[in-house]
């Protein structure tokens, strides 16, 4: 048989088991963002630590022009190096059956016989490359996926203006694209470009590199730092065409990855933090309430013999009934939400296996802090009401102070009923509880506000990054840098319109003891196509010598307007050169530096030199523009605009898009259970007061009038508090979670605001009409009974 306390316990529950769920419900959406998105950091960052050892993922990575193979040993004998491996990469183009545009790609080389000793690559369908076969290649999965490409298939590569036709042997993955983009992409166009992987003997007879190599990768030993192996490494390939040498930290596919994680991290804290907070200031209304209703039978349970720790413990246990609930309810939605979301993440990553880790360390601190929650929510209320004394807690609670309101004035009084003057009068006499139930009702409306403004970020930048900064219909590059005259034969193309020249190079920038390796673009002094844009959407220019730069580079760096740069050249005579900061572009994929075109072969010490081109194009001759240039061997790439923008929207705004939902989703509930839980408390403990005004000759409409009027008098109290946090709350997440690969603008519109205006007054409407559909059925006769 149960303790009294305990059946006692029952009885509460299910009198106010509304009031229960909709904490319950609040506190699990909290708890389900935070076990969903550590469960994810934890399957992300698990997986990725086991393909790296497993596939014995490289610690340092480098490029030069060309090197002889016995430069090998020297890299090995390099302090701190515990493992070398040399390869050949080279661009490639492709003409895919059914595509109009070129596709093109990286070969990288394999060792002839034998596996390589670095960067391992996994076989996901077909075979490895047999040793002494020619003409077969191994294709990364996501190009082949995006393309229908299989085993057995075969393709026509251009390879260094030769071409020529391969058989797929397999298709693989390797951990260094785990993220799979063109250089200096920070977004993936799997249909147009692939990396693929030959034999030694065969990439090296297509670039005349046999015996030598132009590409390399070291593994460190166990505590070796990888700071003076880069500097060794470099200084070693100097007299080589040295192209740039970076840590793991600084390679592009682990940045992606490392920085998902990132984002995960932050709203693994935000969203769970709200959410919690909400919970508490609903669980200490219930709470405080009930103890209100409760004096009476406090005193009773005191004069029983009932000590008050016990009284302590027992209504401890209401909140830890709440806490466990949602606790449970969300650890199920958590478990299901994180199976389905790390599925989403195939979308960008390539694992062999991207399996779900559930991080039971997120499921111990979620109980924590939802139980933590509560328990902080209700232990004052508890511990006032448990040192009551029996006579006094026998008393009623004495009657609050009636004095006219403010509105009551004799001026205003005939301005309003007697309804909108009660529940003013009531708000006046309960200023605490009207301050909580604001502070609620503003969370609950905050919470509304950052996911559409995280939707309106992801649809600036489809208008923003591809109609306003890059006007222009398609870029090239080619396979090496031209003269200017080569724009000659790019204006006879059919279908251009325009044709602008464009300069690009790898530099190292560096700013008081902080660098990065990035590209440097240019930029035309009066240009039609790419152009640098501030905050403000204002144009910018660098000047003859000037540099502007990516507004989160210069964040990176922790350098301003009119700060001294330096620029060092990755190519070449690695050219170092101080520059002038001019500008701050705000761009929102990766970080680059841009310059003027003049101005970064004065750099390079080199002529009137072009690395590419962009285009406006006639599309009435598309096809023929595309057509034609697959017939120019020296392109190695392009990039069209309309098929970056349906590979961000189909990827990265996608993702982003289905959290969105989600988190609006839980908003929204929230939203609802907050209102939800205020009304039903608001009618539960005026129940007395209420059958009162009726008996005493007030309708029906005017007691409900009551009610609803003194709700929404809160709700219009809290909604302009609650969209000034969700604007703070927006802020700061968003900011938080910007990357160097892909940042979101801040962007708030009226729908944002709009939107949350109307949930909250849905949900103010349908708790009303729940609250009124009870209050007609309100037993006049039982509420009005005093307690003996």
């Amino acid at each position: 048989m149960l303790p009294h306390l305990d059946r006692k316990l029952l009885r509460d529950l299910k009198r106010l088991k509304g009031q229960v769920a909709a904490v319950s419900i609040v506190m699990a959406c909290g708890l389900a963002m935070m076990i969903t998105t550590r469960s994810l950091i934890a399957s992300l960052d698990g997986t990725r630590a086991d393909y790296y050892e497993s596939n014995r993922f490289a610690d340092v990575f480098g490029s030069l022009k060309r090197a002889p193979n016995h430069l090998a040993a020297r890299l090995a004998a390099l302090p701190g190096v515990a493992g070398v491996q040399t390869d050949i990469a080279g661009q490639v183009t492709l003409d895919l059956p059914g595509i109009d545009e070129p596709a093109s790609g990286q070969v990288r080389s394999l060792p002839d016989f034998g596996e390589p000793e670095l960067n391992r690559l996994f076989l996901r369908r077909g075979r490895w490359l047999d040793p002494g076969t020619r003409r077969e290649l191994l294709v990364g999965e996501a190009f082949a996926e995006a393309n229908g490409l299989n085993p057995g298939d075969t393709l026509a590569l251009i390879m260094n203006g030769r071409r020529q036709q391969f058989q797929i042997a397999g298709i693989v993955l390797s951990p260094e694209y785990i993220f799979e983009s063109r250089p200096g992409a920070a977004l993936p166009d799997n249909r147009t470009y692939g990396i693929f992987w030959m034999t030694y003997k065969e990439v090296a007879t297509a670039w005349d590199l046999y015996g030598a190599f132009n590409h390399f990768s070291l593994k460190l030993a166990p505590g070796a730092n990888a700071a003076p192996v880069i500097a060794a490494a470099e200084e070693l390939f100097k007299p080589y065409g040295g192209a740039g040498t970076y840590g793991r930290k600084d390679h592009p596919s682990h940045i992606r990855v490392t920085d998902e994680i990132r984002v995960l991290t932050i709203l693994s804290i935000g969203f769970p933090t709200i959410f919690l907070g909400v919970a508490a200031f609903m669980t200490n209304a219930v709470l405080s309430r009930l103890l209100a209703l409760q004096r009476e039978q406090i005193a009773i349970l005191k004069a029983f013999g009932f000590s008050n720790g016990q009284i302590v413990g027992h209504y401890l246990k209401f909140a830890a009934v709440i806490g466990l609930v949602g606790t449970t309810l969300g650890g199920v939605a958590g478990l299901f939400l994180g199976r389905w979301m790390v599925r989403l993440y195939d979308l960008f990553f390539r694992f062999p296996e991207l399996a779900f880790r559930l991080d039971r360390n997120a499921v111990a601190i979620a109980f924590a802090v939802g139980l933590l929650a509560v328990v902080a929510g209700v232990l004052g209320s508890v511990r006032k009401a448990a040192k009551l004394p029996p006579a006094e807690a026998m008393r009623p609670e004495p009657p609050a102070n009636y004095r006219p309101s403010f509105i009551e004035h004799p001026a205003l009084v005939r301005l309003f009923s007697h309804s909108f003057r009660i529940a003013v009068r009531n708000i006046e006499r309960r200023p605490v509880q009207a301050l909580f139930t604001v502070a609620g009702l503003s969370l609950a409306t905050a919470l509304l506000i950052l996911p559409n403004t995280l939707k309106a970020g992801i649809a600036n930048i489809l208008d923003y990054q591809w109609d306003l900064v890059q006007r222009q219909d398609l870029n090239l590059g080619f396979s090496e840098p031209a003269s200017t005259r080569t724009m000659h034969e790019l204006e006879r193309l059919p279908g251009v319109l325009h044709v602008e020249p464009a300069r690009s190079t790898a530099v190292r920038v560096h700013f008081r003891g902080k660098d990065r390796q990035i590209g440097l673009r240019s930029l035309e002094s009066v240009s039609l196509h790419s152009r640098a844009v501030d905050g403000h959407g204002r144009e910018i220019t660098p000047g003859e010598d000037g540099l502007v730069v990516s507004a989160k580079l210069a964040e990176v760096l922790g350098a301003h307007i009119g700060d001294e740069l330096v620029l060092e050249s990755l190519a070449g005579k690695r050219n170092i050169r101080p520059v002038r900061l001019t500008g701050l572009a705000d761009d929102f994929t990766g970080i680059a530096a841009y310059m003027n075109r003049q101005a970064i072969n004065r750099f390079l010490g080199e002529g009137d030199i072009i690395t590419g081109a962009s285009f406006t194009l006639d599309m009435n001759h598309r096809g023929d523009f595309l057509r034609a240039i697959k017939e120019i061997p020296r392109i190695s790439w392009i990039s069209i605009k309309e098929t970056m923008r349906t590979s961000f929207r189909n990827t990265t705004a996608q993702m982003m898009g289905m959290l969105t939902t989600l988190y609006l989703t839980m908003a929204v509930i929230v939203a609802f259970g907050v209102i939800y839980n205020n009304a039903r408390i608001s009618l539960a403990e005026r129940a007395r007061e209420l059958a009162t005004l009726r008996v005493v000759g007030m309708t029906q409409r005017e007691v409900s009038a009551v009610i609803v009027t003194e709700l929404t008098i809160l709700v219009l109290l809290a909604v302009p508090l609650g969209l000034l946090l969700g604007t703070g709350f927006a802020t700061l997440i968003i900011h938080s979670v910007n990357t160097e690969t892909v940042r979101l603008p801040l962007v708030f519109t009226p729908y944002t605001y709009t939107f949350a205006l109307i949930v909250v007054a849905v949900a103010s409407t349908v708790s009303a009409l729940v609250v009124l559909r009870k209050l007609k059925h309100l037993d006049l006769i039982g509420a009005l009974k005093a307690p003996e």
